[in-house]
């Protein structure tokens, strides 16, 4: 019995050691560090396309200068948040070197099938690179591989987070964006009628209809208004109204003034599988998806919702 367990423990001790010659990185003096990207700068990429684990891919591309959203419609991208992880990607390099056995790919998650992160992108010469993201074993430290070579190595210059695979990672994400206390009036138009409010000479809104029993639950109203004027979209969808979007017989219109102009927005169809809804507005020419609570109020708000009904008192 001690002879087996001294055999199994050689087996551990052995499989340790073989681990530690697998990934250990190498020193300076095994392998010199070098530009994974030597001879390329940021302007003379044109796209890039991320893909993550879960599935989820985004397309990027600088068209005429500018970048931008081309399964959008190009819709226009934040250059800020693109330029800092072109600068990320060419500062990989070659100086922390994992392994040079394809075996390990899937282990550090930099296979071609099993990886973190895809990043696929093009210069205006019409070459193509593909970069593998893989785990992290300490923090702030990621696996990678350039697609073609089984080298692995180690770096501190890009992580996961900074290669995000939806469009809320390059965008600026507010699509509507009104000043509330600008608002002077609101029509609200949903399956459960329609609601006029306005601001009167003190500041404080008022409703066409309302009894002289009744008084506004306030801020029900001023939420209405924030929902209406104050729009944040997950992604933008595109120029072209699709029959999906429900905008033939909007979930809710919503309608209000400022001292300088009026402004509407359309809140399609809800999507069932997620709960999101596609609106529009007639500040923008695209259409986009925006989160249920963030429009939910505008399509379930009823007359009893936004009255504080009189309470009834009860005698003995």
């Amino acid at each position: 019995m001690k002879r087996h367990n001294m055999i199994l423990i050689g087996i551990l001790v052995v499989q340790v050691i073989l681990s530690a010659v697998v990934f250990w990185p190498s020193s300076a003096a095994d392998d010199q560090s070098e530009p994974l990207f030597p001879d390329l700068e940021s302007d003379a990429i044109v796209a890039v396309t991320i893909t993550n684990d879960a599935g989820e891919s985004i397309a990027l591309a600088k068209v005429v200068g500018d970048w931008v959203l081309p399964e959008a419609d190009d819709y226009p991208a934040d250059e800020t948040k693109i330029e800092p992880l072109l600068t990320k990607i060419l500062e990989l390099a070659t100086g922390r070197l994992i392994t040079r056995n394809e075996t390990s790919h899937r282990q550090l998650q930099v296979a071609a099938d099993s990886f973190m992160r895809l990043i696929e992108f093009e210069t205006d010469q019409g070459e193509e690179f593909t970069v593998y993201l893989g785990s992290s074993p300490s923090y702030g430290a990621t696996h990678f591989r350039l697609d073609g070579q089984n080298e692995a190595y180690l770096t501190n210059s890009i992580t996961i987070w900074d290669a995000g695979a939806t469009a809320s990672s390059w965008i600026d994400t507010t699509y509507l964006g009104i000043p509330q206390a600008d608002v002077i009036s609101l029509t609200l138009e949903n399956s459960h009628g329609t609601f006029s409010f306005r601001r009167d000479d003190e500041g404080n809104w008022t409703m066409d209809g309302l009894a002289a029993d009744e008084s506004l639950v306030e801020t029900r109203v001023t939420s209405a208004v924030r929902q209406a004027s104050t729009v944040n979209m997950l992604e933008p969808l595109g120029l072209e109204e699709l029959d999906s979007y429900g905008m033939d017989e909007p979930s809710a219109v919503a309608t209000f003034e400022t001292a300088d102009a009026e402004y509407t927005l359309y809140v399609g169809a809800q999507n069932p599988d997620d709960e999101t809804y596609v609106v529009i507005s007639s500040e923008s020419d695209y259409y986009v998806r925006v989160s249920n609570h963030s429009v939910s109020p505008l399509v379930e708000n009823t007359r009893e919702d936004l009255i504080e009904q009189p309470s009834e008192t009860t005698s003995e």
